[in-house]
């Protein structure tokens, strides 16, 4: 299933590249590119926190190959999105409702402009978002792929994780980076191996990022990490039992970022729910990774949606 190394690096032919303006004026950069053909359906992609759409080009190229039309943007405050801080590479966000905000008012219009069925998949914080968006009753979408959720976070310092970044952010600027470097503090593993085995894959990344710096999304805020905490938390008390729209949770247990547990956790509450779990092999960038494992991902994502979300 995998595609050139051109083409993972390359718009293609057909997208188009722009800005979407929320609700308050506010510009996202967004990736629309159309089906062709009768109209398989319509996929929203959102990525995970520091990342930019181009890096998720391969899986695009599947899913549009099928007939889906595929539309991303890329979240408030990071990547081609524009910073909400005066450290330019920090990702910060004032409340997670916000990006819940920009997420309903994008969704709507979206669902308005393309054809169905609508499917929409997030990773990471993504799926954290596609989550609660869900719970929020914030978009309704035919069905709905969750890959490597950010449900919850691996951290060194366990329960004292949140009360230490409520702190810490009282004692200074809470737009301030959390830390330098890194995908994540305290860690002995690098960047790379933290996301994915795959190390064409992973310099794709840092290709995007050697285009446009103003792409490049370093490390959270403060401020970040405690909305982060306490929006975890809240997802995972609330009423998820009631929740109507067909789920496909894909995790990695090893996964050396988020809390695959949460995922474990929360799957057999969600009342239409399919769990596809990958072991040691995965690490958490799940559809960035090495053949083997990207290609059981997407192919389980296909058999999803041919079932759930079937052509109309």
């Amino acid at each position: 299933m995998a595609v050139s190394l051109k083409a993972r690096r390359e718009i293609p032919a057909g997208a188009r590249v722009d800005h979407w303006s929320a609700p308050d004026g506010w510009r996202l950069r967004r990736l629309h590119w159309p089906g062709e053909g009768a109209p398989r359906g319509s996929i929203l992609f959102q990525t995970g926190r520091g990342d930019v759409f181009e890096k998720y080009l391969e899986s695009f190229a599947h899913w549009h190959a099928q007939g889906w039309s595929i539309t991303a943007f890329d979240w408030r405050g990071q990547g081609g999105s524009g910073r909400l801080t005066p450290k330019a590479n920090c990702g910060h966000i004032d409340d997670f409702a916000t990006y819940i905000t920009d997420l309903r008012a994008f969704a709507a219009a979206w669902v308005a402009e393309t054809p169905g069925p609508h499917v929409v998949m997030g990773h990471s914080m993504g799926g954290h978002l596609v989550l609660r968006g869900l719970a929020e009753k914030a978009i309704a979408p035919d069905a709905a792929v969750l890959i490597a959720p950010m449900l919850a976070v691996r951290s060194a310092l366990g329960r004292l994780a949140a009360p230490m970044a409520r702190l810490l952010a009282r004692l200074g600027d809470p737009r301030r980076p959390a830390w330098k470097g890194n995908e994540k503090p305290y860690t002995t593993e690098t960047r790379a191996n933290l996301l994915t085995h795959d190390p064409d894959r992973y310099a794709d990344e840092l290709w995007w990022q050697a285009q446009d710096r103003t792409l490049l999304t370093g490390a959270p805020s403060w401020q970040w990490l405690v909305e982060a905490f306490r929006s975890m938390a809240a997802l995972e008390a609330g009423p998820l039992e009631t929740l109507e729209v067909p789920l496909l949770l894909v995790v990695a247990e090893a996964d050396g970022l988020v809390d695959a547990r949460a995922a474990l956790r929360i799957a057999p509450r969600l009342p239409d729910a399919e769990l596809l779990r990958f072991g040691p092999e995965s690490a958490h960038e799940i559809l960035r990774e090495v053949d083997p494992v990207r290609d059981r991902a997407i192919a389980a994502i296909d058999l999803f949606l041919d079932a759930r979300a079937p052509r109309r």
